[in-house]
């Protein structure tokens, strides 16, 4: 005998609550109190309840769902394929009445990053986000998720918040990457100037620890001479790098964290050190590959941007038609290693 499927009223008549706050549990819609949403989800689990994902995607159609995105792109050409991504995306979702509302901003300022997303956050039902790794920022992300705004993290994380999941870079694997590179490129002996984006995000820090984390267990002939933050800014870049290495003369290798790669290139062919100095870097841009061309960095550690965004927008909107959260808390993307001839 077929068994009929079970639904959400049958499901609120044995949990004694309304069909409003089944609903509100099973399509995470709003806050409800921890120990009723646990005998819902354990009922609803029992029953073998499932969601009629055909019918919400037919009701999608009727209805317009508006995904925000918040990255902190500008200036940093990594995001291109990201940005290239996403609309790979909405293009594919068009048809289910879905679009993206898109706003970037430069640098790592909690606060504007704040008001951009208060800007925007009556006018969206789910949020994509590169966060600024702050209390504030974290506040927000709470503020939305219990609101019935899902937030996912894309290509940097953020600690102590209910975003629905991440999807990047596994950061600390890809540091220890890097030193393992900078091993074999050095024969494990060099004097290391490194320069991040900003220790205000969670992943330039983690790939920090990643790269440390090696070079204490493995690499004990290198040694960090300087450490100074170009937030991922090509002008600043040039600049920090030059005073660095002037200042310290026996650096002979370079760790660039995130973005401002190509001014820190062009701070070493200013000096006339290009090739003297084994720098490792991190993803494929343009002027990565023109400045591995000309010799001048030796390795990059590529992080898949184009799926990034696709996967991170999908993510959000089978969220938004299923209600069901995703499978997994984090979704790392592969470190694939470069060097001139694989590029």
């Amino acid at each position: 005998m077929l068994r009929m499927p079970v639904t959400i009223k049958q499901i609120s008549e044995i949990c004694g609550v309304s069909r409003g706050t089944v609903d509100r549990v099973l399509n995470n819609r709003g806050r409800v109190k921890p120990q009723t949403e646990q005998m819902i989800r354990g009922i609803a689990e029992q029953l073998g309840y499932v969601p009629n994902v055909a019918g919400k995607a037919l009701a999608a159609k009727k209805k317009s769902f508006v995904i925000g995105v918040v990255l902190t792109s500008e200036g940093n050409a990594f995001f291109e394929d990201v940005l290239r991504g996403i609309k790979q995306a909405e293009t594919e979702l068009t048809d289910y009445g879905t679009r993206f509302l898109v706003k970037t901003m430069k640098g790592y300022e909690a606060k504007r990053q704040l008001e951009i997303i208060n800007e925007i956050a009556d006018k969206i039902n789910a949020l994509v986000l590169t966060p600024i790794n702050d209390p504030l920022i974290a506040a927000k992300i709470n503020e939305l998720s219990d609101s019935g705004i899902c937030v996912v993290t894309i290509n940097s994380d953020i600690e102590n918040t209910r975003r629905l999941c991440y999807v990047g870079s596994d950061y600390f694997k890809g540091g220890e990457t890097a030193c393992g590179m900078m091993g074999i490129l050095t024969g494990g002996t060099a004097t290391i100037g490194v320069l991040t984006g900003s220790i205000k995000v969670l992943g330039h820090a983690r790939r920090i620890a990643g790269f440390k984390n090696v070079m204490n267990s493995r690499f004990k002939k290198f040694t960090v001479a300087d450490f100074r933050e170009t937030n991922d800014d090509e002008i600043q870049a040039f600049d920090v790098t030059k005073r660095m290495l002037e200042e310290n003369p026996k650096i002979n290798a370079l760790y660039v964290v995130a973005g401002g790669v190509y001014g820190a290139c062009r701070a070493v062919q200013s000096l006339g050190l290009e090739g003297k100095i084994k720098i490792v870097c991190h993803d494929k841009v343009p002027t990565t590959v023109e400045m591995m061309k000309k010799g001048v960095i030796a390795a990059t550690i590529c992080q898949q941007p184009f799926t990034q965004g696709y996967k991170s927008a999908r993510i959000v909107f089978d969220y938004l038609i299923t209600g069901k959260k995703p499978d997994n808390d984090q979704y790392f993307v592969k470190n694939e290693i470069k060097i001139l001839e694989n590029l």
